[in-house]
């Protein structure tokens, strides 16, 4: 049985070897989800390799366009005016970042955002690996009713005073992560670490298509592409997906057709969860998310006649907050 954070956090601890030396607990606010979206607010708190805050920075960002939903993160197009641009402050972001494991709450979002500014900006951002506290706090059970950052929070007994302020949302997953890693610690459990893979490539030219290989066509069309190679998944296969029940780590899941939420996010978002994303469908393939089953595609006729479950990308972004573990 694991042993509880609380304890962990009272109790001294022989500190595996093998954890990172320092942890860089991340926080942006964004003018939406999609990839030509930008950075309006970034926040930073460096923790050592135990978990103890060293510092902490803020930062606002002009991002050149309309600020995205005011109501949700509260900055205006007034208040950003005056903001650095983010070319501006990708050097301190950096320093803050460098040679530290990224964390974020749904880091592959985080990280996404943060890759394509430095994209932007013609550098690479200083960090290799990332953790994202959802796929540890699966990793430790913990018996939260869902995976939102206010339940992580109410968990650890942290007070959450300004949602969807970037400082105040890195504070309190800073607050939340260090009980966290140290329950790791105690209980020997691996991190949940995933490879920051860089973006290679960015261009402002129009979308003009996906090719065959799943990138953008050969520098002429838009923004990325970036340094991929998929881990192997490292848990099996427990079967097709049934309806009404939740995902399990391991299942095989394909994508077909166009989606509201880039593509590479959503594979990203399925890989960090434990799921292994297929790039064809079999008859081991556990579940087809596309948002147009009778397009006639190949993927689509496939599932029909191998009876593969097939949902939509709303409910699978459901299914995807409260994946069940292995084994």
């Amino acid at each position: 049985m694991l042993e509880d954070p609380a304890t962990a956090v009272s109790s001294p601890t022989p500190w595996p070897a093998v954890y990172p030396k320092g942890y860089a607990v991340v926080d942006v606010e964004t003018t939406g989800l999609a990839r030509d979206d930008r950075i309006i607010s970034a926040a930073v708190y460096r923790l050592d390799a135990r978990g103890e805050v060293e510092d902490h920075w803020y930062t606002l960002v002009n991002p050149e366009r309309d600020p995205g939903p005011v109501w949700i993160h509260g900055l205006t197009s007034d208040v950003l005016e005056g903001a650095p641009l983010f070319t501006e402050v990708a050097e301190e972001f950096a320093a803050r970042l460098a040679d530290r494991v990224l964390v974020a709450h749904n880091a592959v979002f985080d990280w996404q955002m943060i890759a394509r500014e430095y994209a932007r900006a013609r550098r690479e951002p200083p960090v290799r690996q990332r953790l994202c506290t959802i796929a540890l706090s699966k990793e430790l059970r913990l018996p939260l009713p869902n995976f939102k950052l206010e339940s992580l929070a109410a968990h650890f007994g942290v007070v959450q005073q300004r949602a969807h302020h970037a400082l105040d949302d890195a504070r309190v997953l800073a607050e939340a992560f260090r009980p966290s890693l140290r329950a790791a610690a105690a209980n020997e459990v691996r991190l949940p670490l995933l490879e920051c893979r860089p973006l290679t490539e960015w261009s402002d030219a129009p979308l003009i298509g996906r090719q065959a290989t799943g990138g953008y066509g050969g520098g002429r069309g838009p923004g990325w592409r970036p340094a991929r190679k998929r881990p192997a998944c490292p848990y099996p296969n427990p079967g097709r997906y049934e309806p009404g029940k939740r995902l399990k780590q391991g299942m095989r899941v394909a994508f077909s057709g166009d989606t509201s939420t880039e593509r590479e996010l959503l594979e990203d978002r399925a890989t960090e969860a434990g799921l292994h994303v297929a790039t064809s469908l079999s008859r081991l393939t556990s579940l087809l998310v596309t948002n147009d089953p009778d397009s006639g595609t190949s993927k689509t006729a496939k599932a029909r006649q191998f009876g593969t479950p097939v949902i939509d990308e709303a409910a699978f972004g459901q299914l995807l907050r409260d994946v069940e573990a292995a084994g």
